[in-house]
């Protein structure tokens, strides 16, 4: 982002988590409490990140897999006569991703544990950075009425 931008940018999807990345803006005079929950947001997309891209390359891997095996079994190659890549019907599909999914079910059961606790704690602390900005107007605004 340009040094005069006051908010965060968000980047293209990456290729591997499909997630957006997000640089987060730094105001010159961030307090604590501003700066705890900056890092917690940026803490729960590093997880989000990390716990995507793994994902999403279990998935294409044993997707691979699972095609090719079919397709061995049928006596097929990859690619068929006319270089076209070979597929597999919607049920057989269907198949691999019911599989996958009962596979990885605790795995996400997991992920989603920790996604709501991040985010509880994350919209904790904005509603505290708002509390305490509001208080900062309100004292700013009583001392220049007073003057």
């Amino acid at each position: 982002p340009p040094p005069h931008s006051q908010s965060d940018w968000i980047g293209p999807p990456d290729k591997h988590s499909n997630l957006r990345p997000i640089i987060f803006y730094v105001p010159p005079q961030e307090c604590p409490l501003e700066r705890r929950l900056r890092e917690a947001r940026q803490e729960a997309q590093a997880c989000n990140q990390r716990f995507w891209a793994q994902q999403n390359r279990a998935f294409h891997q044993e997707k691979e897999e699972f095609i090719y095996s079919r397709l061995k079994a049928k006596g097929l190659e990859r690619r068929d006569k006319t270089g076209q890549k070979a597929t597999l019907n919607a049920e057989e599909m269907a198949e691999f991703y019911k599989d996958f999914l009962s596979k990885n079910f605790r795995k996400h059961m997991q992920y989603n544990r920790d996604w709501y606790k991040r985010n509880f704690t994350i919209t904790f602390l904005m509603g505290q950075v708002a509390l305490v900005r509001a208080l900062r107007r309100l004292r700013w605004k009583k001392k220049n009425v007073g003057n």
